[in-house]
């Protein structure tokens, strides 16, 4: 394991990442339902806060309306 920490990544990235688009991201910030950090006017992500956010079942709650 590495020390350095972990990058935070972009919407662009976090959609890449888990094959979705990036209204979807975008749609699940709004609903503050995706772990993410607002910098600015910009969103950011850890991919272990997602995946963990995935693996844990609460992305298949989101209300897709």
């Amino acid at each position: 394991m590495s020390n350095e920490p972990e990058k935070w990544s972009n919407i662009e990235e976090i959609a890449a990442h888990l094959g979705v688009s990036k209204d979807t991201i975008r749609n699940w910030i709004k609903k503050d339902a995706i772990p993410h950090k607002r910098i600015g006017k910009q969103y950011k992500f850890r991919i272990s806060e997602v995946d963990t956010w995935v693996e844990s079942g609460k992305s298949a709650e989101i209300d897709p309306a």
